[in-house]
């Protein structure tokens, strides 16, 4: 009887994860370290959400989708069935039948994220939290917007270098079409958009995307730490001093219109960005036309709640130890950051042009808040002038500049998708 107990009992924690971490512990291919390496930057990333509470709304469901992807033996989420060309139709079609009976929960979830539906999603939730009154009072500042993409093309630039001579293992095919595919997907994190990096990435590089999403949201998270160096180095006290002219009032006719034309302008030019504009520009339309309240509300509550549940805790699990866990992740975030820097000198230095020829009229600092991180960006500009000048109050014409990055990173997108999808 008690050797019969003894054997269950030796049977049930053979089939365990903590037999799986121990048996892969003893093995040679570091799988097991690895496996606890990557539960340990998982309990890392929880921290940062709930303590520092560092975008806690989708660091959170991501660390706890790369938590319990990385645990043993519960095939909640299977990358492999999205990438892999063994597991993909001729090499490039997902294998439906595969999925739904071989896959588990997140697998089903993920299916979000690869055909792009979650990204859109949440493009409609911010449309309907977005005021686009600075935008439209000031469209000048649609340029610092603009200027704010340069951390984009620069890191995409220099990440095809890196690929062209097989530095940190992008484009590991060797070829050109890979290497511009993995650098779009990088060089995208300068936006600091990170529904917009998960879009682009999902389609041209999805190996990549658990890195790339964990780099976007964190740095996003990082704005109030990472700005105001380069914000206090590249203008000088009396430009941070300045106190710009108030905005002038913007009528609801001005409101309703402005998305309606922004969308007709961008999709006629770049139709790829249709997507995601579309549906920004669509939940603007719902809050600005005053006659779909419930709809308004839906979008920036329910229904944006719910898809940042099953986007980010997806994401998170595609965070597998054999494949997070590699030089290019490491490469990828040094470069993230670089995206991010670069993009944040460009809005500053555009900022100081237009300073320069309105004859002191623009404070500089507004220039940082083209990247597309809402209102966090804009709200540290608001932060760094009143330190200089306690009167200041730059808000709502950083603002401006702010809700045009998001525009531009959605545009960047559209033509990363256009060249190379």
């Amino acid at each position: 009887m008690l050797t019969n107990l003894i054997d269950g009992f030796g049977a049930f924690f053979a089939k365990t994860g903590v037999a799986e971490i121990f048996t892969k512990l003893v093995a040679d291919d570091f799988y097991g370290l690895k496996t606890l390496v990557m539960l340990a930057i998982a309990c890392v990333l929880l921290y940062l959400a709930i303590v520092k509470k560092f975008e806690p709304l989708l660091l959170l469901p991501i660390a706890f989708g790369m938590l319990i992807a990385n645990l043993p033996l519960g095939e909640v989420m299977h990358p492999e069935f999205f990438i892999d060309p063994k597991y993909l139709i001729d090499g490039h079609d997902l294998d439906m039948n595969l999925i739904f009976h071989k896959g588990g929960l997140l697998d089903l979830l993920y299916l979000g994220v690869k055909l792009g539906i979650y990204p859109p999603l949440i493009f409609l939730g911010i449309g309907c939290m977005t005021d686009f009154g600075p935008l439209i009072s000031n469209p000048k500042s649609i340029l610092l917007g603009a200027a704010a993409q340069l951390g984009v093309f620069i890191t995409f630039i220099g990440a095809i270098v890196l690929g062209v001579f097989g530095i940190g293992g992008f484009g590991a095919d060797g070829t050109a079409e890979t290497i511009f595919k993995e650098a779009a997907s990088i060089g995208i994190i300068g936006g600091a958009d990170g529904p917009t990096a998960i879009y682009v990435t999902k389609t041209l590089a999805p190996g990549l995307l658990s890195a790339i999403a964990i780099a976007a949201y964190s740095y996003m998270a990082l704005i109030p730490i990472i700005q105001p160096p380069f914000m206090k180095m590249i203008t000088t006290k009396q430009e941070r001093q300045i106190v710009m002219e108030q905005l002038r009032p913007v009528t609801q006719k001005e409101k309703i219109l402005f998305p309606i034309i922004v969308t007709l302008v961008v999709v006629l030019i770049v139709p790829d960005a249709a997507p995601l504009v579309g549906m920004l520009m669509l939940g603007n339309l719902i809050k600005e036309s005053g006659v779909a309240d419930r709809l308004c509300k839906t979008a920036q509550n329910e229904l944006m709640n719910i898809v940042t549940i099953f986007l980010g805790i997806t994401v998170g699990a595609t965070a597998k130890a054999e494949t997070f866990l590699t030089a290019k992740t490491i490469l990828i975030i040094v470069l993230g950051l670089c995206a991010f820097c670069v993009s944040t000198i460009g809005g500053l230095l555009f900022g100081k042009i237009m300073c320069k020829v309105t004859g002191g009229k623009v404070n500089p600092l507004i220039g940082s808040a083209g990247v597309s991180a809402v209102p966090m960006a804009a709200r540290v500009s608001q932060k760094v002038g009143q330190e200089e000048n306690p009167a200041n109050f730059l808000l709502m014409h950083a603002m401006g500049p702010n809700v045009a990055g998001v525009i531009g990173s959605a545009v960047a997108a559209g033509v990363f998708l256009a060249l190379f999808a």
